[in-house]
């Protein structure tokens, strides 16, 4: 049963791989129309490639490391609730949020977290 499935798989892939190599008929000589903007048929306005803001791109980095951080303290708040709290649990969470008190109070100190630049 083994080699009649593994024969089966090996087969499926080599006709999937000869249906995909006579129909991948898409010529990448010309990138031009990939590289503009799609505008609902008008000219673009624009360059679509135009740069956006590093500093912008790091506060959403920041966000997200510090949302599943924040994320992550929902289950050890639910079980010190629901159940007997002890010396170790309310350690490791201490821990967690020294660490990320520190964390934030670093990027507040770096400047990362100003929006206006001086």
């Amino acid at each position: 049963m083994l080699i009649l499935t593994v024969s089966f798989s090996v087969l499926l892939s080599i006709i999937l791989l000869i249906v995909y190599f006579f129909t991948s008929y898409v010529d990448y000589s010309d990138m031009g129309e990939k590289m503009t903007a799609f505008e609902c048929g008008f000219d673009p306005l624009s360059n679509s490639r135009t740069p956006f803001s590093n500093r912008f791109f790091l506060l959403v980095v920041l966000f997200l490391i510090f949302d599943v951080e924040v994320a992550l303290l929902f289950p050890m708040l639910s079980l010190l609730i629901s159940s007997s709290s002890s010396a170790f649990m309310g350690l490791a969470m201490i821990s967690f949020l020294g660490v990320l008190l520190l964390g934030t109070f670093h990027e507040w100190n770096e400047g990362a977290l100003d929006w206006v630049s001086n």
